[in-house]
Formats: C-alpha cells, sequence, structure tokens
C-alpha cells in the first residue's frame, strides 16, 4: 500500500502549500505564521513550549554560565568548560529563532502575503507555471531533507544516552546548579527529562524555522531559473507564434513588426518579474537581517568551543552546528548561481534578431542582472560557499590560536 503524505507529499509544491506546510510545523511550537488561521493553537503546544522555556533559561543559561565561570575556575577542567559552553551559544540559536518569529509576527505576516501575491500573478497552466512548479519540486524536497536531518540529529542525541549502559546524560561533563549529585534519583530522573524535552523542542524550532527559510529564499531561486527559461524562449516562441503569417502573403517588414511587438510584451512581463524577485529579497533581507547576522556569529563561535572542547566529546554537536552554516551558505550560493543562469540566459536569447528598441531593453536587463542578487547576514557578510570556506578557515585559526594560548597556560 502506498504511504499517502498529503499536502506534505513531496509533489504539491507550489508555494501556498508549501507555506501551509510550514505553518502547521510551526504551530506545534506555538508560532503562527499564517494571518488567516485564526484557530487556537491547543494549550498542550503551549505547555510544551513553556516547560522547553523554563528548562532553557535554568539549564543552558543559569546553570551554564555557573558551571563554565564558577565550577571550572574551581575545577580547572578547561576541557569540560569549552564543552558546556558551546551547548550554552548552540542553544542561542533556537531561543533566537523563536523569539524573532514571535516578536516579528506581523512583518512577517506582511512579507509572506507579498510573496503569495507575487506568486498569484503566475498564469496557471501556462508553461511557466509548468516550469515553475518542477523547480519547486526540488526546493521542497531541499527543505523536507533538511528538517528531517536536525530533527533526527536532536533524537539521535537525546537518546544516545539511554541506550549506553548505565546512568548518562546528553553531556556527562555537565552539572545542572542543585541537581547533584547528577547521576542519583530523583536529580537523574528530572535533570533527563527536563533536558531532553528542552533540546528536543529547541531543536524543533530551530528545524521548523530553517525550513521556513529554505521554502522562502527558495522561492526566489525557482522564480529565477524559471525566468532564464522563459528568456531563452522568447524569439523561439515569437517565430512559433507567427509562423503562419508567411503563408498568408504578409510581408517581412510586417512580419518583424509583429514579432518585436510580441517580444517587446514578453520582455515586459519578465522585467515585472526580476524586479518583483529583488523586491521580495529586500524584504527578506529587511526582516530577518538581524536573526541572520546573530546566528551567523553564534555558531561560529559555538565550532571554535566544539573544537576547543575535543571532537571526541562533541562529535554528535558538530554535524548540527556545521549542517546550519552549511545550509545558510549554500542558498544563498544557489541564489547566486540562479542569477548567473539568469544573466547568461539574456546574453543567449539572440537578441542580435530584435529591434533597436528591445536591444536596448535587453542591454538594460543585462546590466542590471549583473549585479547578483545575494543573501546576507545582517548585511555585513554575503552568504556563499567562499563565505563558508572562509567561516571554515578562520574559525580553526582562532581555535588553533585559543588552543596554544591554553596549553601555555
Amino acid at each position: 500500500m502506498k504511504l499517502s503524505l498529503g499536502k506534505f507529499a513531496p509533489d504539491r509544491c507550489d508555494l501556498r502549500t508549501m507555506l501551509d506546510n510550514v505553518a502547521i510545523i510551526l504551530r506545534l511550537v506555538t508560532i503562527n505564521i499564517d494571518k488567516n488561521n485564526n484557530k487556537r493553537i491547543p494549550l498542550v503546544f503551549h505547555l510544551t513550549v513553556f516547560v522547553a522555556a523554563a528548562g532553557y533559561i535554568y539549564i543552558y543559561v543559569f546553570s551554564m554560565f555557573w558551571f563554565v565561570f564558577v565550577r571550572c575556575r574551581e575545577t580547572g577542567d578547561f576541557t569540560a568548560a569549552a564543552v558546556v559552553f558551546s551547548l550554552g551559544v548552540n542553544s542561542e540559536t533556537s531561543a533566537t529563532k523563536f523569539l524573532f518569529m514571535v516578536i516579528y509576527k506581523d512583518k512577517l505576516h506582511g512579507m509572506l502575503q507579498r510573496y503569495l501575491e507575487s506568486d498569484s500573478k503566475v498564469v496557471p497552466e501556462s508553461r511557466f507555471a509548468r516550469n515553475l512548479t518542477k523547480k519547486l519540486y526540488v526546493i521542497k524536497k531541499r527543505a523536507s531533507f533538511v528538517w528531517l536531518a536536525i530533527n533526527v540529529m536532536s533524537l539521535a542525541y537525546v537518546l544516545l544516552p539511554l541506550l549506553m549502559p548505565g546512568r548518562h546524560f546528553t553531556e556527562d561533563y555537565y552539572v545542572i546548579y542543585g541537581l547533584e549529585p547528577m547521576i542519583e534519583s530523583p536529580n537523574y530522573e528530572i535533570a533527563s527529562t527536563f533536558m531532553s524535552i528542552t533540546i528536543l523542542t529547541g531543536i524543533y524550532v530551530v528545524a521548523g524555522v530553517t525550513a521556513f527559510i529554505l521554502v522562502i529564499i527558495g522561492y526566489i531561486e525557482a522564480h529565477i531559473l524559471t525566468l532564464s527559461d522563459e528568456m531563452l524562449a522568447v524569439w523561439v516562441d515569437a517565430e512559433s507564434r507567427y509562423e503562419d503569417i508567411e503563408s498568408r502573403g504578409t510581408s517581412d517588414e510586417v512580419k518583424i513588426l509583429s514579432l518585436n511587438k510580441y517580444i517587446q510584451n514578453r520582455l515586459k512581463e519578465i522585467i515585472t518579474f526580476q524586479i518583483l524577485d529583488i523586491n521580495l529579497l529586500n524584504d527578506f533581507e529587511e526582516v530577518f537581517r538581524i536573526t541572520m547576522a546573530v546566528d551567523f556569529f553564534l555558531i561560529t563561535v559555538g565550532i571554535v568551543l566544539e573544537l576547543l572542547g575535543r571532537i571526541e566529546n562533541t562529535y554528535l554537536e558538530l554535524p548540527y552546528t556545521f549542517l546550519q552554516i552549511f545550509m545558510d551558505c549554500y542558498i544563498g550560493q544557489k541564489l547566486i548561481d540562479a542569477c548567473n543562469i539568469f544573466e547568461n540566459a539574456i546574453y543567449n536569447c539572440k537578441w542580435e534578431n530584435f529591434d533597436k528598441a528591445n536591444m536596448k531593453t535587453v542591454c538594460i536587463m543585462l546590466q542590471c542582472s549583473q549585479k547578483s542578487l545575494s543573501l546576507t547576514a545582517g548585511g555585513l557578510v554575503k552568504l556563499n560557499f567562499v563565505c563558508l570556506m572562509s567561516a571554515m578557515k578562520s574559525t580553526y585559526s582562532f581555535y588553533t590560536t585559543l588552543q596554544s594560548t591554553v596549553n601555555k597556560t
């Protein structure tokens, strides 16, 4: 029997359906991105988030600072301090994402409304709509995979201590303030329960918001790639549309005028969509500017701390943090690649067959396309593969410097 995923199936990949999918996911942690959905979020979800938030504040903020700056100074255990500090820093990304989605809810609603209005301009059942759907299919699979991967990592992180012999925690180095000795009842049960709820809920928030960003930026990427296909087909479409004119004895001059009139209208449509894509990305940058910058900083610091805590102690944390910074840079690079494809499509649209007016239009489009759209971390750093390599190089250099300093002391 074939398993049906309903609206979550990969082939249900129009923008509205994908946003509905993300809205359902985020409602489980009391985040509502659909302003038209006025249904009350069940009380159990509010209670879960409240417990997770309380656990986060006590375990990964208050107790973390006590352990790192008080306990470890007394014991001199630098490795334990680095490992636990990395947990605190990495957990901050879930808090910043959650607070951002709640505080800027109205701005998010406005941004999503503009995305849906832009999507409504696509003519249903047209070639543009079919090509856009094919590219959005890839976007949905990408977002689904990343969402699933992040949640599987969190589940593995929580379950691994339970599968090991004896009593273990997600991080055995860690001592929660007021729960010593940690391995004795009822301290063990209390610590394990609150840590598990906090970790699973926090990482679920990260996974949901990451999927949301992948869908939003992925839509712009898919839209630009579809415009590239349309640009390459402008001349062929014009000839196909008017191929019967010559058979009726129409002069070449009239045919050329008709062809260029059609091309002029098509170029106007493409330019309109091009401007919409620019505006949509500007909307995203305006709304997500702060959280993207803060998360990028926290992740890079977290990686340094994980390396200082030694890989044998943080091997489950590193994939989680690296996946976040990789996906931010990956979608930024894919957006740049899409813009480069669009630029090449403009140059290869057989513009030499157009009249002077349309040639000027193509020239202006080409000049605009040479300034690629880019995703940034707070407008400070362009997120792409160059940024990823630079971040990894800088992170490792900073780690080796700190490590040598610690070894000397």
